[in-house]
């Protein structure tokens, strides 16, 4: 079987809905990058949206070969991937400098592996369920193996400090959950057992300083000119923008910059308060519309 053989049925079966929804919503997202970077560059046109249209460039390309390359091809190879990525991550918790208090970046900032562990994670557990169908899964017992699968990037990614991208690939692997037939009871034991082990985690598991981040979270008034600062100002971003929003780059807490980070992590307050309450809402819609049309073809497919 040739790599480079195209699959038509992916040509002819290709998803234009699933294409539409993601492309509407990179484009609301360049638009709110290029208001959050807009103050003080000639043309509108930073470098951070440039640097973003690149790598959307790039990424609709590698997209396009993914898609169209049989997909046995990387269920073939999908162990190794994830292997490797694997020994990625734990190259970048010995070799990696630290930036903000974590070791998650290598080639001094460049390329940060936990992006390509999400591949990876996607395409080994497509692999493990395709041979063992959700649908057949009744036991908690039987989730050992695909737990175990997410559990060691995210345990090598909580070790660089990254608890932020960690979470994020936790929620990447617990998207199969609505697929698998365990009853209720038995899900009601997993919660008193997780219930139990954020007990004991909080207890023992963290330290001070990320306890105080816990806290600060919940009450950024604690802190309000240091760990709390951010929050506060992005709450006076949220709710400046009202019902309908001030309007593309019209917003004081965006252009004036009192977002400190407000094209990364606080990049959805730049979009409440220039869009308000509507656009907001209009966006979060639009991204439960991608989770249950792709939920819905995953079934389809089952099926």
């Amino acid at each position: 079987m040739n790599m480079l053989e195209i699959d038509r049925r992916s040509m002819q079966n290709f998803d234009w809905v699933l294409l539409g929804l993601v492309c509407l919503l990179v484009l609301l997202g360049l638009l709110n990058l290029m208001s959050a970077t807009a103050a003080g560059v000639e043309g509108g046109i930073s470098t951070s949206l440039e640097r973003q249209v690149l790598a959307l460039s790039v990424g609709a390309l590698v997209m396009a070969f993914v898609a169209f390359v049989d997909y046995r091809h990387y269920e073939r190879f999908a162990w190794v991937i994830f292997g490797a990525s694997l020994v990625l991550l734990v190259v970048t918790l010995i070799v990696a400098t630290e930036t903000r208090g974590s070791r998650s970046w290598l080639f001094r900032g460049s390329f940060q592996p936990s992006e390509f562990a999400k591949v990876a994670l996607v395409i080994t557990l497509a692999r493990y369920f395709d041979r063992n169908p959700p649908s057949t899964i009744t036991r908690l017992r039987d989730l050992i193996a695909p737990l175990s699968i997410v559990a060691l990037p995210v345990s090598l990614i909580l070790l660089q400090r990254d608890m932020g991208v960690a979470l994020l690939i936790l929620l990447v692997g617990l998207t199969y959950l609505p697929l698998l037939h365990i009853s209720l009871r038995a899900w009601g034991g997993v919660a008193f057992i997780a219930a139990g082990a954020l007990v004991a985690v909080w207890e023992f598991g963290l330290k001070v300083y990320q306890k105080q981040r816990i806290f600060d979270f919940l009450d950024p008034s604690r802190d309000p000119l240091s760990s709390g600062y951010q929050a506060m100002q992005s709450r006076i971003a949220v709710g400046s923008g009202g019902l309908l929003g001030t309007g593309w780059q019209e917003g004081t807490q965006t252009q004036l910059r009192f977002l400190p980070t407000q094209h990364t992590d606080f990049i959805f307050s730049v979009l409440a308060e220039e869009w308000g309450f509507v656009g907001s809402v209009f966006v979060l819609l639009l991204f439960l519309s991608l989770f249950v049309w792709g939920l819905w073809i995953a079934r389809s497919s089952k099926d």
